[in-house]
């Protein structure tokens, strides 16, 4: 196979590599092959959606130039409670007030996490230490100490702020953790906060917008490659 670059629209629950899987799978039965290379270029966590790009065959050697592209993203922060895991796969395990955070307020903080900053990544994360992924350790019940990590934040635009829930759209680099961003917004606010939803709508020039989810470009291949 010569090569594709395919726009996946992740759906919720499902990890980057079933999405792989999936494409793989299908392109495989389909073109009668036992192996063929599919790779991602930059993975989604299960409780995000949104854009990933899916590269196949020859195209595989291109990976690595659009995971160094700028991502654009849309999440929700909520504010009032925090998660070990800094989003909604681990339960609340602390609480803290809310009632002093107001849009004037967030406005005040945003800046100090644009440009080039530090960044603590979550200990639930694939990162690996001594070869072993954060996430396998802290699972285990582990002690995973986070290594500060130099992120690149361009833009943040507030979209609402409604019952302490944060819409905002983040534009930033390669390895940026919005989990980290909104778990770091609640500390610079006098409170906690978690991410509790995110979506991924833009790689580079690429957007989600048009983008199908695996079993869409599974009908797509099963019909096209049948004509």
């Amino acid at each position: 196979m010569a090569g594709e670059v395919l726009l996946v629209d992740k759906p919720l629950e499902w990890t980057s590599f079933q999405a792989v899987a999936k494409i793989r799978f299908t392109l495989q039965k389909e073109l009668g092959l036992k192996k063929l290379k599919v790779g991602h270029a930059g993975t989604l966590d299960p409780l995000a959606s949104g854009l990933l790009i899916i590269c196949v065959g020859k195209k595989t050697k291109e990976i690595s130039s659009y995971m160094g592209q700028k991502k654009e993203y849309v999440a929700e922060i909520t504010f009032g409670g925090t998660t070990p895991s800094y989003d909604l796969e681990s339960a609340i395990d602390a609480t803290f007030p809310t009632e002093h955070i107001t849009v004037s307020a967030i406005k005040d903080v945003l800046p100090n996490f644009l440009g080039e900053t530090q960044q603590y990544p979550p200990i639930f994360s694939a990162i690996k230490q001594g070869g072993v992924r954060m996430y396998e350790k802290a699972r285990a019940g582990e002690e995973v100490i986070a290594e500060p990590r130099t992120v690149q934040i361009d833009e943040m635009d507030i979209l609402s702020f409604t019952d302490h829930v944060l819409k905002i759209r983040v534009v930033c680099g390669k390895g940026t953790y919005i989990r980290s961003l909104a778990h770091d917004l609640g500390k610079a606010l006098n409170s906690g906060a978690h991410l509790s939803a995110l979506r991924r709508t833009k790689i580079g020039s690429f957007a989600a917008d048009g983008a199908k989810n695996p079993l869409e470009w599974s009908a797509y291949f099963k019909s096209s490659l049948e004509d």
